[in-house]
């Protein structure tokens, strides 16, 4: 295991060597981490997590109670992942039949927000700071701030890089989050943010 000294790793859980965790990272009870994982900088991993070989994880991530992470899932930076959510990482499993060159590959993109016991389909995009809701159902691709709901998921709204939902528009035209009062204007299916680098990661800003 490859870590800072500044790891807090509980005595109850396991990481097998070898493994790459960044500095001020938490790992907290009955988690195990398998050997080839990367989890970045200033994590927090509840109880009962599972990263398996070759999971990616990004800094500032925060994985609630009762998560697995299977090899073919990356998860950017600053994702928050609910109670619960599943990740699946083959489309068609039979205990009979061997399909682990058949791992899909599911990317959570920065910001994006898994709520809890939500299930994303392997091979999907979920977009920067996209909301899925609490036991929504991810089959295909999800845009950049996008709230999804529902089994299978349908988009609802656009949520803002804050979390609150866009509704209030300004005398613009453009949607207006209640917390940052930042702009987002939509274009053709697509949300951008035009007070904020789209680019630029979003911490330590009130």
């Amino acid at each position: 295991m490859t870590s800072s000294p500044d790891v807090f790793i509980h005595e109850s859980a396991y990481v097998d060597a070898p493994s790459d965790i960044g500095e001020g990272t938490k790992i907290w009870h009955f988690c195990h981490i398998m050997s080839g994982a990367k989890i970045g900088q200033r994590c927090i991993l509840g109880q009962n997590v599972f990263v398996a070989n070759g999971v990616s994880v990004g800094n500032n991530v925060k994985i609630q109670n009762n998560v697995s992470l299977y090899t073919g899932v990356e998860l950017e930076d600053d994702v928050f992942c609910g109670p619960s959510c599943v990740f699946t990482n083959v489309t068609n499993p039979r205990s009979e039949v061997l399909r682990r060159d058949e791992y899909r590959r599911t990317l959570i993109r920065r910001g994006a927000t898994i709520g809890a016991n939500a299930t994303i389909v392997c091979g999907v995009t979920v977009g920067r700071y996209a909301f899925i809701a609490a036991g929504a159902l991810v089959r295909s691709d999800v845009p950049d701030y996008a709230l999804m709901a529902g089994v299978p998921a349908q988009r609802k709204g656009w949520m803002s890089r804050h979390g609150h939902r866009l509704q209030k528009r300004d005398a613009d035209g453009f949607l207006v989050c209640p917390q940052s009062g930042w702009r987002y204007e939509e274009q053709d299916g697509v949300l951008l943010c035009r007070d904020w680098n789209e680019d630029q990661p979003m911490t330590q800003v009130s």
